[in-house]
């Protein structure tokens, strides 16, 4: 539930909004079980449009034939990257609230590394064992792809969804602008109000750089969970719903560019009215947490699903299509498909458990150490 005491979250705020909760206390620097729920769906949607309508080629026939009524609604699966993006845009801002960039920095390695590192080598390993489902990495290919920077430097995936983490760190690396100053209150505002102006401008000068630097086809779903959470944290206000509406109603351009690109993969068309009703949902979903609305939900199981996401993220794709490829015609598909789905979960669970959790621990160790030299220094 909301404070209703009013506490200032910092010195330079006393004309701004009242907190709605003390900086760290309550939900203000826990898990929020409502956003664990939605990064679950996100997850979900995005396995069931790799599984179902990408033209993979895993299944022996068309996937539209074999799914026939499952086909249509997992063609919009691919949004849940858009999803993941807003939850992450409010999450980022919540987590790093009170932190030094160092600190900051230190938790987006110890949460994105450990789990990828494996990852990377899991699915390059088992297309190298077989590889049916098209050309084995190259080794050095690999190397490069464990620094996570292999589309900067040219140089292919291991696994086709990592193309969003590139996104992901240059979010992180323009938000660590304002949490190297402090992060309040009006410097947040203001790097919303900034970084959407900034990003017009570079969507119409047409610059390659400028387009890598500030994402314009993106931002919006960064900035607009960022806002979101000032809503969360604060109280909401005519310039923060401003702020929201104004990145929805740029997002819905952007992402129907976006569908054409899907539908290429899909090899098929599908009508544009769902992909604008479902951005409207997620943005109507993130506000209902913003506002507050979904704090009775305090489902333990939510915040042990919400972590499993990312590990299943980095592991479905090529590897759910091997197990396709090498199980469709021995397996009946409406059997396969969610044993698939659970075992990729379970999958997930096991390396969450026994490799990202102990991994990261020892990691976040070494990085303190390395932060207080550096302060020390």
């Amino acid at each position: 539930m909301h404070s209703t005491l009013p506490v200032q979250d910092h010195p330079e705020q006393q004309t701004g909004p009242t907190a709605r909760r003390a900086s760290g206390g309550g939900d203000a620097g826990g898990r929020l079980a409502a956003l664990d729920g939605l990064r679950l769906c996100a997850a979900l949607m995005v396995v069931a449009y790799h599984y179902i309508a990408f033209g993979s080629g895993a299944w022996d026939r068309p996937s539209r034939s074999l799914f026939p009524t499952a086909y249509l609604p997992a063609s919009y699966g691919w949004l849940g990257v858009q999803l993941f993006f807003l939850i992450s845009g409010f999450v980022i801002c919540m987590s790093c609230w009170g932190k030094s960039v160092e600190e900051f920095a230190a938790s987006r390695v110890t949460r994105l590394y450990p789990a990828y590192w494996f990852a990377v080598l899991a699915v390059a390993f088992a297309l190298r064992l077989w590889p049916s489902m098209g050309e084995a990495p190259r080794l050095k290919d690999v190397a490069v792809n464990l620094t996570m920077l292999q589309d900067p430097l040219g140089v292919d995936p291991v696994d086709g969804v990592y193309w969003t983490l590139w996104i992901e760190m240059r979010f992180y690396l323009l938000f660590a602008l304002v949490v190297h100053k402090g992060l309040t209150y009006r410097r947040a505002v203001g790097f919303c109000v900034v970084w959407a102006f900034a990003a017009t401008i570079a969507k119409a000068a047409d610059n390659s750089t400028l387009d890598q630097i500030l994402m314009p086809h993106d931002c919006w779903y960064f900035i607009a969970g960022i806002a979101f959470y000032l809503m969360y944290r604060f109280r909401p206000n005519t310039v923060l719903w401003l702020i929201t509406g104004g990145c929805l109603l740029a997002a819905q351009h952007d992402l129907l560019e976006a569908q054409l690109r899907a539908e290429g993969h899909m090899g098929h068309h599908v009508p544009q009215w769902p992909t604008l009703a479902l951005l409207l949902v997620f943005f109507l979903a993130v506000a209902a947490v913003a506002l507050g609305w979904t704090s009775r939900l305090r489902w333990r199981w939510l915040a042990k699903a919400g972590a499993l996401t990312y590990p299943l993220y980095l592991l479905h794709e090529h590897l759910g299509w091997l197990i396709i490829k090498q199980s469709h015609g021995r397996v009946p598909r409406y059997v396969l498909l969610p044993a698939l789905v659970a075992a990729m979960l379970l999958a997930a669970w096991l390396v969450h458990r026994c490799v990202e959790r102990p991994l990261a621990a020892r990691l976040k160790q070494g990085l303190r150490r390395a932060v207080t030299e550096i302060r020390c220094g």
